[in-house]
């Protein structure tokens, strides 16, 4: 009987209990790129939000700017896809109204809603490409200027005349697209895509 019990205790030893940090967070190649994309990709909406309120808040080009956060969270969305992009506009967005650059809580729920249509009217009814990208993201752009100008005329923050102001911050924040496109793209091919269309 002490035969056996002694064999039992040899045959189940319990596992070490020397597992070190870096055994319990250990990521794969793939893991590791995906953080790196979406750390780049946090870093380029910084980057963005420190040159508008650095920079670009006083430079004034017939009395409008543009709004480079914005163009940045929208073009992320749309270039991710309706799986990813939809969790991410919320999540950024929101954080966008904390940062205290956003006009007000109101943008969660516009960049939401906008960022979400146009990643479903680029993929229902455009191709991946370049073009149908920055298409989608400029609509949602110049919708985006028109909601906050609504939004503004109905709280009173601004007047009727201004609608020019926010029409051309719209066409500026779609011009700037142009180069953010080609910085946010290549960061979006690190680890591939998860989704093939």
């Amino acid at each position: 009987m002490a035969k056996k019990r002694r064999k039992r205790s040899i045959e189940f030893k319990p596992d070490p209990q020397t597992a070190t940090w870096v055994k319990t967070f250990h990521l794969t190649i793939q893991q590791r790129l995906q953080l790196a994309k979406w750390v780049l990709y946090i870093l380029t909406i910084v980057l963005c939000l420190v040159v508008q309120d650095v920079i670009m808040s006083r430079i004034r080009l017939f009395g409008a700017t543009t709004d480079l956060a914005v163009c940045a969270i929208l073009l992320i969305t749309v270039i991710e896809g309706t799986d990813t992009g939809s969790l991410f506009v919320l999540i950024a967005s929101t954080l966008y109204y904390f940062s205290g650059s956003a006009p007000g809580a109101y943008v969660i729920a516009l960049m939401s809603f906008l960022g979400v249509a146009a990643v479903l009217l680029r993929q229902l009814y455009w191709h991946r490409s370049k073009g149908s990208i920055v298409l989608c993201t400029g609509i949602a752009l110049m919708l985006y200027e028109i909601g906050l100008f609504v939004v503004g005329i109905a709280i009173g923050l601004t007047l009727p005349s201004r609608l020019i102001y926010f029409i051309l911050t719209g066409v500026y924040s779609c011009l700037a697209l142009i180069p953010l496109y080609s910085v946010i793209y290549k960061i979006g091919l690190i680890g591939g895509n998860t989704w093939k269309e």
